[in-house]
């Protein structure tokens, strides 16, 4: 193993997850202003909607997916009865689905931010950026079900499980379960471990708010006194 496979599959991954907690945080105590999603709608509705609905969808379940598919520990898959082939078809299928449908959705919304004159003017580079990036990132992804296609084994997914639960759980070693996996997918984990090293300087820290949105549920009702 590398140094360089050392470097960014067992370091990087801590230094992007530092900077994305602590960042965010020195981002909310100290720039709360500009802590929202800085909608575009009043600038532009066209396509919004939709484009909106199929990349939040889309992203939301891909999202989901890797976390719970990476982090769950293998004995739990094997004492329900899900054999790892089982378990890689069914992550390509869902997989494709869902990041078809966010792909689709931030295609639309590539183009309403780069074509609308009134949406450009108002964009910033971290705007573009993350779009961009975001958009490399799902396309490396997709691009893998190509090769997982070619081995369905199982194999490099268990692989990649157990380079994941290493690196949350703090063990040593991490790097050397991704040392032999495919190139497409070093690649994907890189784009997706920088996303969260860009994350606190972009609006993308409005997706905090949507998580801790989740409080509401248990909030006490409001009351409301007629004058």
């Amino acid at each position: 193993m590398n140094t360089f496979n050392q470097f960014f599959f067992g370091i990087y991954p801590y230094i992007c997850l530092a900077i994305f907690f602590f960042g965010s945080l020195v981002r909310f105590d100290r720039e709360q202003y500009s802590w929202k999603s800085e909608s575009s709608q009043l600038l532009y509705r066209g396509q919004l909607r939709l484009g909106n609905i199929l990349f939040h969808v889309g992203v939301l379940m891909v999202f989901f997916g890797h976390l719970f598919g990476l982090l769950t520990p293998l004995w739990f898959w094997e004492f329900i009865g899900v054999s790892h082939e089982a378990k890689q078809i069914f992550a390509m299928l869902m997989g494709g689905i869902f990041g078809l449908m966010a792909l689709a959705g931030l295609i639309i919304l590539i183009n309403r931010r780069f074509k609308c004159d009134r949406l450009a003017a108002n964009s910033t580079w971290r705007d573009k950026l993350v779009l961009i990036w975001i958009l490399i990132t799902l396309l490396l992804g997709l691009s893998t079900i190509f090769v997982s296609m070619q081995h369905t084994d199982g194999h490099e997914m268990v692989q990649l499980m157990h380079w994941a639960q290493h690196i949350v759980t703090f063990r040593g070693g991490a790097a050397s379960y991704i040392a032999e996996a495919n190139l497409l997918f070093k690649l994907h984990i890189f784009m997706g471990m920088t996303f969260f090293l860009i994350f606190p300087f972009t609006r993308m820290v409005h997706v905090w708010s949507g998580f801790a949105s989740v409080s509401y549920l248990g909030r006490a009702w409001q009351l409301v006194r007629r004058r």
